[in-house]
């Protein structure tokens, strides 16, 4: 089996307007861009430095704004064909793209992901430490449990242990070796599943008034993990969800715990709409990797 297997390796937001995007993630997060069309659409690669580290693309019809994170698979076929059978959904069966054979999937919980065969842009080995990289991968589930079983038995994921960590809500997993995320029960009140991305920044402080500054909301955080390192999850101008990670200036305070967030989501003829109360306490503290 390919070392990849089972990493995530790229990452495509999908946007309404590629413009205002491509100038909000540079303010943000520091992200140079550059446009990869191909004959059927237009195409912007997000670089962080010379190191590609993901796509920009107009959002398909009868779906909302999104971060959607691809995991690489040895065969996008018989792996589309067993994500079926362990009872997921396949909202776009496996096509030949720009990034190679793709396929967007939603688990039996209903949280969208991607999967690539024959990656040609990314890297599963990537330096997801580094400012500007992918540098956490978080599912908020039903049922945590299930959600990791089911992942586990697809990729072939590892239920890694900190021994410091007294909370035993927070399924982290290991690829290729190395932690690179975590699976939780999301609060009743959300309602759907989904996944969601930290983007390392160097300066939370700068990053957050980027967010406002470029029309973005802030609605959960900050908060401090563990001692210098802070999270906070975003809404980009367009509507789509993601997370920040990084130390803050000296004498920062965490937010008030309670944020309204209204949310919405689809995929083709699935959907879903409400509001989350973001009430649930202090995220989770993530290893130190």
């Amino acid at each position: 089996m390919n070392r990849s297997h089972g990493c995530f390796a790229w990452y495509e937001l999908l946007t309404t307007d590629i413009a205002a995007a491509r100038a909000f993630y540079g303010q943000v997060v520091g992200w140079g861009a550059r446009d990869a069309p191909t004959p059927a659409f237009p195409y912007t690669i997000f670089t962080a430095g010379a190191v590609e580290v993901g796509g920009l693309m107009d959002q398909p019809p009868g779906t909302t704004p999104r971060w959607v994170g691809y995991v690489v698979v040895d065969d996008i076929d018989r792996s589309a064909d067993r994500w079926e059978r362990l009872g997921g959904s396949i909202y776009v069966p496996p096509t030949d793209s720009n990034i190679g054979r793709v396929s967007i999937v939603a688990d039996p919980q209903t949280a969208t992901l991607g999967m690539v065969g024959g990656l040609k842009r990314g890297d599963p080995a990537d330096q997801p430490d580094e400012p500007g990289h992918i540098g956490w991968h978080e599912l908020l589930a039903t049922d945590a449990a299930k959600a990791f079983a089911f992942y586990r038995e697809l990729f072939d994921w590892q239920a890694a242990v900190v021994e410091s960590d007294p909370l035993e809500s927070y399924q982290l997993f290991a690829t290729a070796g190395r932690i690179t995320g975590g699976v939780f029960n999301k609060l009743p009140r959300a309602p759907v599943p989904f996944w969601l991305y930290y983007i390392n920044v160097v300066d939370m402080d700068a990053a957050l008034a980027a967010v406002k500054a470029g029309g973005g909301q802030v609605v959960h955080g900050p908060f401090e993990l563990t001692s210098g390192s802070w999270i906070t999850r975003c809404i980009d101008p367009q509507g789509a969800m993601f997370a920040l990670q990084g130390q803050r200036r000296r004498g920062g305070v965490e937010a008030p715990e309670a944020n309204e967030l209204a949310w919405t989501a689809e995929w083709g003829g699935f959907a879903s709409r409400g509001k989350v109360l973001q009430s649930a306490g202090k995220p989770k503290a993530k290893p130190k990797k």
